[in-house]
């Protein structure tokens, strides 16, 4: 009797200790999901106050409302929206948020003295087999260019439906942090490998000439690794800025890279601008 009454005991300490920890956790989630949330909130009241026109009145009511989805990808790119409109208005860009319709179009319409541009903004989640090439659908797990085919596919992806557009195009990718848990940062990648950012922005550059209607692509890398750079080759192109992993309010990397031959390049002063803002 005596040992069932321990057995007993112990299985209700580690019962109680199980369900402690889980506690926990979820408090730890809730803080997380209540920060961002608060984050959010106030780059809605902002750019409701900066953004008065009745497009862009409408646009961010409908941001609001994919706030409270439960669909992952409807969230992060919601955010990922907010994030780069606050962004540009902090940099001095006039900013309007294109309503949205039944043909494809573009987020954001971008302007600063007489130059215009329009950016459209995607964030890429954890798993997108789809938009990988028919011919690698399920990559190799030991692919350690996953991430920048993953990031090609989305380029492709995203060009056919801003092809009509007459002004330069930013196309802003955001590789989102993982907002949910509080557990160390989720890797897009191999555990141990590192990113060769000068590879995947070579793979950008090949592939942009292709794409002559997009001027440029914004790169945001929150959880990623760099590797380290053994070559003092640089891409007169690209413009990277990297930033130490302690500074979690940050993308821990962002990367514009231009597209050579774009049919319409930025003028005046919007691409020192783009570049002072990353």
């Amino acid at each position: 009797m005596k040992r069932r009454s321990r057995r007993g005991a112990a299985l209700k300490r580690r019962r109680l200790d199980h369900a402690s920890s889980r506690s926990l956790l979820r408090a730890r989630v809730q803080r997380n999901l209540n920060r961002w949330h608060r984050e959010a909130e106030s780059h809605c009241e902002t750019l409701s106050a900066y953004c008065s026109d009745r497009g862009s009145q409408h646009r961010l009511a409908r941001l609001v409302q994919r706030l409270s989805s439960h669909n992952p990808g409807a969230v992060e790119s919601a955010l990922a929206e907010l994030e780069l409109a606050i962004l540009l208005v902090r940099a001095g860009f006039h900013v309007s948020l294109l309503p949205e319709c039944h043909a494809k179009t573009a987020d954001l319409e971008c302007s600063l003295g007489r130059e215009r541009f329009v950016v459209e903004v995607t964030a890429m989640l954890e798993s997108h087999a789809g938009e990988m090439p028919r011919s690698r659908a399920v990559p190799e797990e030991d692919d350690p260019q996953m991430l920048a085919t993953r990031v090609v596919a989305r380029i492709n992806q995203k060009a056919k439906q801003l092809v009509d557009y007459r002004a330069p195009v930013l196309l802003a990718i955001n590789l989102p942090p993982d907002r949910r848990q509080d557990r160390p940062p989720r890797r897009l990648r191999i555990p141990g490998e590192e990113i060769d950012l000068k590879r995947m922005a070579g793979m950008i550059s090949l592939r942009l000439p292709g794409c002559p209607h997009i001027t440029a692509v914004l790169l945001s890398l929150w959880d990623i690794e760099p590797a380290r750079d053994r070559s003092g080759l640089r891409l007169a192109n690209v413009t990277l800025i990297e930033r130490p992993p302690s500074q979690r309010a940050y993308p821990r990397i962002r990367l514009l890279v231009l597209n050579p031959a774009a049919d319409f390049a930025f003028q005046g002063d919007c691409l020192e601008v783009l570049k002072g803002l990353l």
